[in-house]
């Protein structure tokens, strides 16, 4: 079955020239002009990954993007932002929200397509040890799942392969460069996408309780993960 992605934007150019190079590559696309529709079709056709415009008709890119989040059913949906806001607080306002990347207008098609595939290459790649507990800690990477006394941790996408790339490396420090090829899929770490490092794991502390301290910043270099008792 073909993988399937919603491109949200009620700019009609954007959406045939995103759609264009999408189905070139033999992707299915849905669209919506505004985001009570992508709403709508995002739970009724289960996208595997989401384009989203920030500025839209009705409900914005943003607050779709926070109402997904919200949503356990939709909570991992790996989200894409492509809009003509350039400023730094925008593309980290995106992120902060819960995307998994960003993209500027106007883009390259081709970049946009490698960005696409990056995404979705992370989330089906085979997992390590399939569960990993560290005191109260318990990560699952066959199910997806992170537990903490128990209790379920909603982590996005992007936010879970951040985690799992550090406890991976077993106490190693990964460079943000490292965290970008391994979790996003790509490692020309322009500004932005540093500080998309940066958010992801300030957003995965925010989750983890008392077990954040265990994401070390090591700095000038990047993170680790304490696998200390």
């Amino acid at each position: 079955m073909a993988t399937r992605v919603l491109i949200v934007d009620d700019e009609k150019d954007i959406v045939e020239l995103v759609r264009y190079h999408l189905e070139k590559e033999g992707f299915q696309c849905l669209q919506a002009a505004d985001g009570g529709t992508a709403l709508r079709l995002t739970r009724q056709h289960r996208p595997d990954l989401l384009i989203l415009d920030l500025m839209l008709p009705g409900l914005d890119g943003l607050e779709v993007c926070r109402l997904l989040r919200q949503d356990p059913a939709t909570a991992r949906l790996p989200i894409l932002m492509l809009t003509a806001k350039a400023e730094e607080v925008d593309r980290v306002v995106g992120l902060e929200v819960g995307a998994d990347d960003y993209v500027v207008k106007p883009f390259s098609p081709r970049e946009l397509v490698a960005r696409v595939k990056a995404i979705l290459r992370r989330g089906h790649e085979p997992a390590g040890p399939p569960v990993k507990r560290i005191r109260d800690l318990e990560v699952n990477e066959a199910s997806h799942q992170v537990t903490l006394k128990g209790k379920p941790v909603e982590l996005t996408a992007k936010e879970f392969g951040l985690l799992c790339a550090l406890i991976r490396a077993n106490g190693r420090v990964l460079n943000r460069e490292q965290l970008l090829e391994g979790v996003w899929g790509y490692a020309d770490a322009a500004e932005i996408e540093s500080r998309t490092v940066d958010v992801h794991v300030r957003r995965v502390r925010e989750k983890l309780g008392p077990e954040a301290r265990r994401i070390v910043t090591v700095k000038g270099v990047g993170y680790r993960f304490d696998m200390g008792e």
